[in-house]
């Protein structure tokens, strides 16, 4: 589920010039064809958790799969830009339940230190894919062209198929009527460690679709004169230091607080987003974007993690929908931003806007609430709550 969910814009990104070109469309297009698919999700996926909640984790994961999968399907058959980008719309309507609702069902599933191992394997499938896919999908492109890549996304249906057999058919318990399930998950929402949380996927992901889903496959032809087979690769590097990363976030969050952590991958990112944007050779671009896969495998890990943990199961998909939210926003505000920058100046620019952002943000790592203690007092804050309602 959360391959197929980052499939949408995995295979677009190496092929954007190649797409572009194809359909007519200026360079300057890029942003609106990465956001067209996260943009859905930005208002739909907090509607998918309160369903989710209301009527179980499978009812509302296997439409989600087959609407991804057909919406794909005519991604690829797509005549026009427009055509396109409406598929891709659609599709972005069916992701929009996938990741979190995968981050919910090892919520519901695990707990304590064993649900941050697990969830850093899943990160680990997510940052892995984001950087893997696009190699594959631009070696595809290569052989044949952008709409064989982009058919990838079919594979929703496949996984719906084994969703059928590996879901379990439960209900939750009784949440209440909807007006109550809304007034609980309202509740949740406003403590200050999930407005934080929130706050930090929006800016996560605005950085990672703006300046390397975006500016980065095009700095790439532009500087390098790279081919999307090439570019596919490049995009790949980060793979190295964000499996690194995600599949030890249980013993590093074991040795280390959970703000050093979060500051740590701010700077990591900063530090690669500055080092593909000053003038460079490829193998120091490369270095560059190892270094921004481990802060990407340590952030993405860890924010889901506090996430899933500042929510009792009852809001567990509110609260990792609103997450998805601050995220879709980001995934499509950063690339309509970043390709409006390198539009004006050049994609060099976009990525050291890209590091100045990413710097503002580990500070907000330093100093925000987002740690251990202020997690532990919105779970005492909450239970106290559920409390006294029952009196």
């Amino acid at each position: 589920m959360t391959l197929a969910g980052i499939l949408a814009n995995t295979s677009i990104t190496p092929n954007i010039p190649n797409i572009l070109e194809d359909l007519g469309q200026p360079s300057s297009r890029a942003g609106i064809l990465v956001a067209s698919s996260p943009l859905p999700g930005i208002f739909i996926a907090p509607l998918l958790g309160v369903a989710a909640d209301r009527f179980g984790r499978r009812n509302v994961l296997l439409p989600c799969l087959v609407l991804f999968g057909v919406a794909g399907i005519a991604s690829a058959l797509a005549p026009t830009f427009e055509l396109l980008l409406l598929a891709r719309f659609v599709q972005g309507i069916g992701s929009a339940g996938l990741i979190n609702l995968a981050m919910v069902l090892i919520g519901d599933h695990w707990s304590g230190i064993e649900r941050t191992k697990i969830i850093g394997r899943n990160s680990a499938v997510l940052t892995l894919g984001l950087a893997l896919l696009p190699s594959i999908s631009g070696l595809i492109t290569e052989v044949s062209n952008w709409r064989w890549a982009v058919a990838l996304s079919s594979v929703g249906l496949a996984v719906a198929a084994a969703g059928t057999q590996a879901l379990p058919d439960v209900r939750p318990e009784s949440v209440g009527d909807l007006r109550e399930q809304l007034r609980d998950a309202r509740v949740v929402l406003r403590q200050p460690v999930v407005l934080a949380v929130v706050a930090s996927g929006f800016l996560l992901f605005s950085v990672i679709f703006g300046v390397f889903l975006t500016a980065f496959p095009v700095h790439l032809e532009e500087q390098f004169g790279l081919g999307p087979g090439a570019r596919g690769l490049m995009l790949s590097a980060p793979a190295v230091g964000s499996t690194i990363a995600a599949t030890n976030i249980a013993r590093i969050r074991g040795r280390f607080s959970l703000r050093t952590v979060l500051l740590a991958s701010g700077i990591c990112i900063s530090i690669a987003s500055l080092g593909i944007g000053l003038p460079a050779s490829l193998s120091l671009v490369a270095g560059a974007s190892v270094i921004y896969g481990l802060g990407d495998g340590a952030a993405i890990s860890t924010l889901q993690d506090v996430a899933t943990s500042a929510a009792p199961a009852k809001q567990r998909a509110s609260v990792m929908a609103a997450w998805v939210s601050g995220v879709r926003t980001g995934q499509a505000v950063g690339p309509l931003v970043f390709a409006a920058i390198f539009a004006a100046t050049s994609t060099s620019f976009a990525m050291v806007v890209g590091a100045a952002l990413f710097a503002v943000v580990a500070i907000f790592f330093a100093v925000g609430p987002i740690n251990e203690r202020a997690i532990e007092a919105t779970a005492s804050t909450l239970s106290s709550s559920e409390r006294a309602q029952v009196q």
